[in-house]
């Protein structure tokens, strides 16, 4: 198997896939943007669903290996919720057009996202075990550690997911200064998530 030629379909895939997830995409467009013939696409991949299954996969792994290894270390909740903070945030970053693909491609088949968490070894119910336990012997907040998440999840994620219309409303289409807004958030949401969890 010519690995060039298979790195270029899941490079071209990945991008296409990207912009106009699973049932946007076509077969054809990514032939096109792979430079190649879409019967090349078929050998290698057999399927439209084995290649977005491959890439998706790829994208979800590389993007929460990192949480999956703070979660799991030896520090503490509160230092893992800061550390979660600033890799979520430095990630996001670094490949913006993730979220919204995650977050359509979970609203498409929960079922995919969720039997990759477990592949991944990232076990939701084990994670909230794992934090009450944590806040239960650090004397933190008693709040059901689901509130928790899910206001990390939202203060975190909304900023991408909305960047186009927050960009233009309050930044001009400024993307520089967008970018700078960002990354003074890191230090607003970390100091709300731990007044938040604060007994």
């Amino acid at each position: 198997m010519d690995s060039t030629t298979e790195e270029k379909i899941y490079e071209a895939a990945r991008r296409i896939f990207l912009l106009k997830g699973m049932e946007g995409a076509r077969m054809q467009e990514i032939a096109d943007e792979a430079g190649m013939n879409k019967a090349l696409l078929h050998y290698y991949f057999r399927s439209k669903e084995n290649l977005f299954k491959a890439v998706f996969k790829d994208i979800f792994t590389k993007f929460f290996s990192k949480v999956k290894d703070t979660i799991f270390s030896d520090i503490s909740a509160k230092e893992k919720l800061i550390v979660f903070i600033d890799n979520y945030i430095n990630l996001i970053q670094a490949n913006p057009y993730v979220p919204q693909f995650i977050i359509n491609e979970i609203n498409r088949d929960p079922k995919v996202l969720k039997t990759l968490m477990f592949e991944s070894g990232i076990e939701p119910q084990k994670i909230l075990e794992m934090f009450f336990n944590e806040a239960q012997a650090s004397n933190l907040s008693k709040l059901d550690p689901r509130h928790i998440i899910v206001s990390i999840l939202g203060m975190l994620i909304f900023p991408f997911v909305a960047r186009p219309l927050l960009q233009m409303i309050y930044f001009n289409d400024n993307q520089e200064a967008y970018t700078e807004f960002l990354n003074e958030r890191k230090e607003i949401v970390k100091n709300m998530i731990l007044k938040l969890i604060e007994a």
